[in-house]
């Protein structure tokens, strides 16, 4: 059976979901929707699918969705989440949304809580976890090849010179970097936070996070907004008592390394994927295949709770830094 599927707001990233459900076999593009006319119309000229300008009118226009992605923005890029993904999953549609799930947590628990009442199918975009070589790494975790595992090491930095709200920096980009340390070592305890406005910022672009996973996992982010491309977007080490491993920018490069050889094992492109502009595809492909599996609510990979925890990992961090103490969540 083909899934028909919507796209709610259809800018660079919104277009990207559009693309994706055009091209794969198990979906048709039927409907896109923003409240930017100019930009719906458009949208639906590219990629063949009917134009609405608020969610309201696409749901009582009688068009079936089977799932629809949410790929709005706003304030820290997760301020206009809320209202089309409460109104979708009110009206029994699954959702896949963007990160951060939203910018604000009591709005973030309650569209996850909704879901969980609806039984209802919801992802955010946590693209990171979903590439060939972030798979391998976590099935080298999870089948001991590191043995136990002792701490984790994040980078993620971009240059972003946006000075849209004090925590942009926080709130917008680090949900990518919360999730793929949970993904390696599970649900984090306690957080210190170190923070630093760059030069001539008014926002905590730099920061360095301390944490304490659940299981005794030490780990380590460092982020900013004001690194050079040069030095890459993005690189994961997960250190253990066997061996440790390195994956470089999602997916171009993973690397293990035994605790006591100096044989390596480096993998380039796994599976083809080339660069981090294609995990998307790799995302939004898994979570069709999922919906068209069947898959229960509560089976959803990247799933909007997943999305969540990593957004409380953030606040807590915030806290952190404005109170000078531990958080423990």
């Amino acid at each position: 059976m083909t899934l028909k599927v919507g796209v709610v707001g259809v800018g660079n990233i919104g277009s990207i979901h559009a693309s994706v459900y055009k091209d794969n076999p198990k979906t048709e593009l039927v409907a896109v929707c923003d409240i930017v006319k100019e930009k719906a119309d458009a949208a639906a000229v590219k990629f063949g699918a009917r134009p609405f300008y608020s969610v309201r009118e696409m749901l009582e226009s009688g068009i079936h969705l089977d799932a629809c992605s949410v790929a709005t923005k706003g304030v820290e890029n997760g301020g206009e989440h809320f209202t089309p993904t409460m109104e979708l999953l009110e009206a029994g549609i699954p959702v896949l949304g963007e990160k951060p799930i939203s910018n604000r947590i009591e709005e973030a628990i309650q569209m996850v809580e909704c879901a969980l009442d609806k039984k209802l199918p919801y992802g955010i975009n946590l693209n990171h976890r979903f590439t060939p070589a972030a798979i391998r790494a976590k099935d080298w975790v999870e089948s001991g090849r590191l043995g136990m595992v002792h701490m984790i090491n994040m980078r993620m930095w971009i240059n972003n010179p946006v000075e849209s709200s004090l925590w942009f920096h926080l709130r917008a980009l680090h949900p990518h970097s919360f999730d793929v340390m949970r993904y390696f070592c599970g649900d984090v305890k306690k957080v210190a936070a170190f923070m630093m406005k760059g030069e001539g910022r008014t926002i905590w672009s730099n920061t360095q996070i301390i944490l304490q996973f659940e299981n005794g996992v030490i780990g380590n982010l460092v982020g900013s907004y004001d690194a050079g491309l040069s030095y890459g977007l993005e690189r994961c080490e997960v250190v253990g008592s066997k061996g440790r491993f390195v994956l470089d920018d999602a997916c171009e490069q993973l690397t293990f390394y035994p605790r006591h050889s100096i044989e390596t094992e480096t993998y380039h492109y796994l599976g083809g994927m080339r660069s981090f502009n294609e995990t998307f595809k790799s995302r939004i492909t898994d979570f069709i295949d999922q919906l068209a599996a069947g898959m229960s609510h509560d089976e959803i990979d990247g799933s909007a709770e997943d999305a969540l925890k990593a957004q409380l990992i953030i606040e807590a961090a915030i806290r952190s830094w404005e109170t000078n103490q531990i958080v423990e969540l």
